[in-house]
């Protein structure tokens, strides 16, 4: 069952991707490359419970992710300045950002997460999908859970990979949070303080320019006014990492045959340069791109960069899935 309560953006915002975001995620939606089909939030239901998304036009399905403590917004400035014939959908993950807790007892460790997308696009009748993947690695392993049918390309940005999950300073920030009593809504509370959010365990390492006032208040909202959503983030985030496991389940990637660009921020220090190169190499039919400058959210420091690459990618290379292309379900 799904429901929609849905808006477009005026002109100005259509044509400015770096106009302040809320401006954007005000009005739940984006009116880019639809070519004037209305656009907004919906919800799905999946077994672990309901799922927001923004959609916005029609042609392929490009499902673009999010990371731990964001919500689909991470992408309005880049939503505006992709191509046209393409139907975007940013679902908003339960990785403490979202505002509909999970069902009580839902498995929202690493693996129930990978699940939860594979439900989602299973949900949604999606079909050659193209995944972008940022921050949050946790999809790559679709492949690795022989879950990825749905999946005829991929988008990879900066994000966990191999064995750097929980990844960096920012990653043990939150590993620690989630420990002591209170953690987590002190650790929010400190996002929303400017010059704290700027220091390296915070958010200085994963975005070059300041990420904004309304970004965070939006992403971190839900955390400090929901336990529910406390929980979901807690039950994820507590979860068991095997980082011989991550290694072997990204390495699975050999196994899908569909065109990839990885599109790397060598310059951010949360994400290592060589598992850009590392992941490309795996992938018999994955290219290797760089956006310079930009840290692990290179959506928001170099939006107009991001979408030209990503607009050639999508425009390039066939949208459909080839004969023996992808994995099946066991």
């Amino acid at each position: 069952m799904v429901s929609i309560a849905g808006c477009t953006l005026p002109p100005s915002v259509l044509h400015n991707p770096s106009r302040r975001a809320s401006d954007a995620t005000a009005q739940a939606g984006v009116s880019h490359g639809s070519r004037g089909r209305r656009t907004g939030v919906r919800t799905i239901e999946v077994p672990a419970g309901a799922i927001e998304y923004d959609e916005a036009g029609a042609g392929p399905p490009v499902v673009l992710l999010h990371g731990l403590l964001m919500d689909h917004t991470v992408w309005d400035r880049v939503i505006a300045l992709l191509p046209g014939g393409f139907r975007y959908i940013r679902p908003v993950l339960p990785l403490g950002a979202h505002r509909q807790a999970m069902k009580p007892g839902a498995d929202l460790s690493l693996p129930g997460q990978v699940r939860l997308v594979a439900d989602l696009l299973d949900a949604l009748s999606l079909e050659d999908v193209t995944l972008v993947h940022s921050d949050w690695g946790g999809a790559l392993f679709l492949t690795a859970y022989g879950l990825d049918q749905r999946v005829a390309r991929q988008v990879i940005l900066p994000c966990e990979a191999f064995g750097n999950f929980p990844p960096g300073l920012p990653g043990r920030m939150v590993t620690l949070a989630v420990r002591l009593p209170g953690g987590v809504q002190l650790a929010a509370r400190q996002l929303r303080v400017g010059w704290l959010r700027r220091l390296p365990f915070m958010y200085g390492q994963m975005a070059r320019r300041p990420v904004p006032d309304e970004l965070i208040r939006r992403w971190t909202e839900p955390v400090l006014t929901s336990p529910g959503i406390r929980r979901d983030l807690v039950a994820y985030c507590r979860g068991r990492f095997d980082k011989a496991a991550l290694t072997r389940d990204t390495e699975a990637l050999a196994g899908f045959h569909g065109d990839v660009l990885v599109l790397w921020s060598p310059d951010n220090r949360v994400m290592p340069a060589a598992h850009g190169h590392r992941l490309a190499a795996l992938m018999p039919r994955a290219r290797y791109a760089e956006i310079p400058g930009a840290y692990v959210l290179s959506m928001l420091d170099e939006p107009a960069a991001v979408a030209h690459k990503m607009g050639e990618f999508l425009t390039s290379t066939p949208a459909a899935t080839e004969p023996g292309q992808g994995q099946h379900r066991p």
